[in-house]
């Protein structure tokens, strides 16, 4: 029994994407094309793959198990026709990727913006999600991931670190006081992180080098799913936070938040490029990953002083 591959490839999408519409933008089909081939595969195999609801579309258990063998065997065949392509010829195809929302719309941004000038015939899907998605089950070629990695079958490259601080408004220093050791933490208002796990224990460097890590509990006031607003209720005064430096850069700068025990650094993160694991890195997510790691090597933006003007200005505002 033969399919026909494009019919194949609509599957591979709506599940990947969850519905008709999204995987037919994927495709540039009309969302009837790719219902239409999906309901040939269906009827070729004798078997309903999806579930279609007025809200969303699931695969069956066939249908899972179905992806399952089959989305490997697109993207290797995906992978071979890119390794033979020149190596010397404009990268073409379509590439995915997911990032945090904070970093990817402040630091991300400029450094996709420029890789697709360089790339203009390469299309660029970059999805923003705090939530650290199934790359594999999505369907993405890569990830940016900060954090500390634990075991996966993801491949990593490390682009850079991602320095953490402990801050609170002056407003609320003035108010509360601020803590003069790591025992002082528990007392006071935290707003804390709802994405990650544990989030109320704060994890610090060791006392001597290779000890092990200070751990905290916190007395979460608020928890959020986002680090600017994180920090936007941190400056108005409702707890202390946590969270990486790029975030906090300019409010720093600025003086609307200062650094709390800055003598007590907590536990770095990194920021990290992840991919599917593949015999042959496709050449299009190689590019991309080299280019990344060209943009955050060195000092990274977030760590620059803030230019003489800017804090001339805000001098003078105050």
């Amino acid at each position: 029994m033969k399919q026909r591959y494009e019919d194949i490839l609509a599957f591979i999408e709506v599940v990947q994407a969850g519905s008709f519409t999204a995987a037919g933008l994927r495709l540039g089909l009309a969302k009837s094309v790719v219902s239409d081939r999906v309901r040939q595969l269906e009827n070729a195999l004798g078997a309903e793959l999806l579930r279609r609801t007025t809200r969303q579309v699931t695969p069956t258990e066939r249908g899972r198990d179905l992806f399952d063998a089959l989305a490997p065997l697109t993207a290797g065949v995906a992978q071979v026709l890119d390794d033979a392509a020149r190596k010397d010829g404009p990268l073409t195809g379509r590439l995915r990727l997911t990032a945090p929302i904070s970093f990817g719309v402040a630091y991300l941004t400029p450094v996709i913006t420029r890789f697709a000038q360089a790339h203009p015939h390469l299309e660029i899907a970059l999805d923003f999600d705090d939530r650290a998605v199934d790359i594999i089950g999505a369907g993405y070629d890569l990830a940016l991931r900060i954090g500390r990695l634990g075991d996966s079958a993801l491949m990593a490259r490390k682009l850079c670190d991602s320095e953490r601080v402990v801050c609170c408004s002056p407003g609320y220093a003035r108010q509360h006081g601020l803590p003069h050791s790591l025992a002082d933490l528990a007392g006071h208002a935290s707003i804390d992180y709802a994405n990650a796990h544990a989030s109320r224990l704060w994890r610090f460097e060791p006392e001597q080098p290779g000890g092990e890590p200070r751990v905290v509990e916190t007395r979460s006031r608020l928890v959020v799913n986002n680090g600017e607003a994180m920090r936007d209720m941190a400056i108005a005064g409702l707890g202390l936070i946590v969270l990486p430096r790029f975030i906090l850069a300019e409010a720093l700068h600025s003086g609307a938040l200062i650094e709390v025990l800055p003598g007590i650094r907590p536990l770095p993160d990194a920021i990290y490029a992840v991919y599917p694991p593949a015999r042959h890195l496709p050449r299009k997510c190689r590019a991309l990953i080299d280019h990344l790691a060209a943009a955050f090597a060195g000092t990274p933006p977030w760590m620059a002083p803030a230019p003489k003007s800017t804090k001339a200005r805000r001098k003078d505002k105050s």
